[in-house]
């Protein structure tokens, strides 16, 4: 998964800077097929594969982790 997201990565960036930089009848098409990749196809991968075993709860602003967070600046500033 790791090598899938980093090839799909580079070839929607040589897709886009091809696009800028060579002058061909279809540049436009280039971009546009790079920056939908990257937006449609490599940022949703990369977004599942550095989520999948993580718990969302520990990440939410929730009154449990509110307090958790209080207790530590204090135990901090002690």
């Amino acid at each position: 998964m790791k090598y899938l997201i980093w090839i799909l990565f580079i070839a929607t960036m040589i897709s886009m800077f091809t696009g800028l930089i060579v002058d061909l009848p279809y540049s436009k098409k280039l971009v546009g097929f790079g920056v939908i990749g990257l937006c449609a196809v490599v940022f949703p991968l990369f977004s599942y594969y550095r989520w999948k075993d993580k718990k969302v709860a520990d990440y939410m602003l929730t009154q449990e982790n509110l307090d958790k967070m209080r207790e530590f600046n204090d135990s901090k500033e002690s």
